[in-house]
This record gives C-alpha cells, sequence and structure tokens, in this order.
C-alpha cells in the first residue's frame, strides 16, 4: 500500500475549530492529507461543505463526529468514523447534547460572573459560528479579556474541576453513544485516551466496558500524545483487540504545536481502523 497521509480527528468552526469547513479542508490538502475525517463536537453540521470542497481537491472525507460521554463521573470522548450523518437515530441524541451544551454554557457564566467576570455568556457566543457552545468558546473569551495567557492557561485556571467555571457534564452514556455510531454505519474509537487524568486500573476498566460494548478502536497516535504515550496506547490495543486510529485534534492554525499531515506512523504491530476501507491511491 502507498504511504497515505491520514488524520481522523478534526474540528471546523461548526463545533470549536476556527477554521469553516472549507479551509479546514484546503489546508489539509495543501499539508498533504490524502484522508480526513471531520469529526465536530455532539454535531455534524460541517460535513456536507467539506465533503463538497474534499470532492473538487481530490481528498477523501470521512464523515465523523466526536461524542461527549459521562463514564463514572468521568467526560470522555468517542470519535465515530464513516458515520450516516442523515441517521435519525444519531441525529436525535445529538440534539440532545447540544441542547445540554446550552444550559451549561449558560451555568458555566452564571458560575463566571460570582467570580467578577461579566458578559461571559455573550463573549463566547461571538467566537461559536455553529451550532455548539463549548468551553473552548468561553476559554477565547478568557484569553481575550486578558485573564489568563493562552488557552492551555486559561482552561486549568478557570474551566477544569474545582475552577470558578466548572460545570459538570450530563452526556450520553458509553452504550447510547456506541448505539448511535453503529446505527449510523460507523465505527467507534476511544479519543486520545492518554489525555484522561486517570490510573492505569480505571484506564483498563473502560477500555475493556469499551470493547465489551462493542467498540472498535483507540486513537494511538493522537496530536495531544507524546512518542511514548503512543507506544503506551499501541500496548493498550493489542491488549484488548482494538484496532488503531490516529489523529491530530486539530482546532486551527492558533495552536501552532498541532498541525495537519504531521503526525507520525502507527506503532509497529498496530493493525489500523482503515484496514478494510476503499482508500483512493491504494496499492496492493
Amino acid at each position: 500500500m502507498s504511504h497515505l497521509s491520514i488524520d481522523l480527528h478534526s474540528h471546523s468552526i461548526a463545533s470549536d475549530g476556527t477554521l469553516t469547513p472549507t479551509e479546514l479542508v484546503q489546508r489539509a490538502h495543501a499539508q498533504g492529507v490524502d484522508v480526513l475525517a471531520l469529526t465536530d463536537h455532539d454535531g455534524t453540521g460541517g460535513l456536507e461543505e467539506a465533503g463538497r470542497v474534499a470532492k473538487e481537491l481530490g481528498l477523501q472525507l470521512v464523515p465523523g463526529v466526536e461524542i461527549s460521554i459521562s463514564w463514572n463521573g468521568v467526560t470522555f470522548h468517542i470519535v465515530g468514523l464513516n458515520i450516516d450523518p442523515k441517521h435519525a437515530g444519531l441525529q436525535a441524541g445529538l440534539s440532545g447534547l447540544r441542547a445540554f451544551r446550552i444550559e451549561r454554557a449558560e451555568e458555566i457564566a452564571r458560575r463566571l460572573a460570582k467570580h467578577g467576570i461579566e458578559g461571559a455568556l455573550e463573549g463566547a457566543k461571538a467566537f461559536a459560528s455553529g451550532q455548539i457552545l463549548g468551553r473552548t468558546h468561553f476559554a477565547r473569551f478568557l484569553v481575550e479579556q486578558g485573564h489568563a495567557k493562552d488557552m492551555r492557561k486559561v482552561f486549568k485556571k478557570f474551566l477544569v474541576h474545582n475552577r470558578p467555571g466548572y460545570v459538570p457534564g450530563k452526556w450520553a452514556t458509553l452504550e447510547e453513544a456506541l448505539s448511535w455510531i453503529h446505527d449510523s454505519g460507523g465505527q467507534a474509537v476511544i479519543a486520545h485516551p492518554a489525555r484522561y487524568r486517570l490510573s492505569a486500573t480505571r484506564l483498563r476498566q473502560f477500555m475493556q466496558e469499551f470493547k465489551d460494548a462493542g467498540g472498535e478502536a483507540l486513537e494511538v497516535v493522537s496530536g495531544s500524545h507524546s512518542a511514548g504515550e503512543a507506544q503506551g496506547m499501541a500496548q493498550y490495543a493489542k491488549r484488548f483487540d482494538l484496532l488503531a486510529s490516529c489523529g491530530s485534534d486539530y482546532h486551527g492554525p492558533e495552536q501552532p504545536w498541532i498541525e495537519l499531515g504531521k503526525l507520525p506512523a502507527l506503532p509497529e504491530g498496530c493493525t489500523p481502523v482503515w484496514q478494510n476501507w476503499d482508500l483512493q491511491g491504494q496499492t496492493a
């Protein structure tokens, strides 16, 4: 098989990315990406536009979504790949998650106001172009207002557990997310598994439950994984008999440490999630 540049996790302004679907696909193409999944949070609003542009440029677009779930009090993200965005059950589920995001945004703004930061809801909305209002939009507002130097610092200071703007998520269950993905013809992937602040025991427990519920793959290579973490996740993929995925989790050029088209190859011995896909440019 020829070496294809594959990136199966990215975001546009349809959720909390900063590029339009058109700009995202154009940038991926310019960076040499052959296969790109657009996986916006809890919505598929950018897929149609991205698909049109990808066709024009000869890039293969994989329709995807990143679904927020709650598991034992922890928020995880599950990526769905090769979903059918027209599937009614999937869209009903995602619609419920977006409704909760609005409630959560209002509560984040209330909590920030108690902390002396006024106008956060309107400020966050000014950064949101799609149907999704997320913590990233609040973070951009807080950086703009000078409350922290950059996105990483602002999250730590305001938007994570035990901080003034933290609101716990009431997301989908693991079983719900997997059923929406599978019923719409897709494969389920645990996003950036090394990023969750869990003990190894708890992470293994989650992976086992994910596998038992029919989950297919683990994001072994991620824009937020070190080389060592990728090796560790490759071992987990083998241990739980999961396919391996790779994705930058690209949100836009404001995060220069993550660029499209720069992902390292999957570690030796991984079985790629795309092994049975019909990929363009594939050679025997």
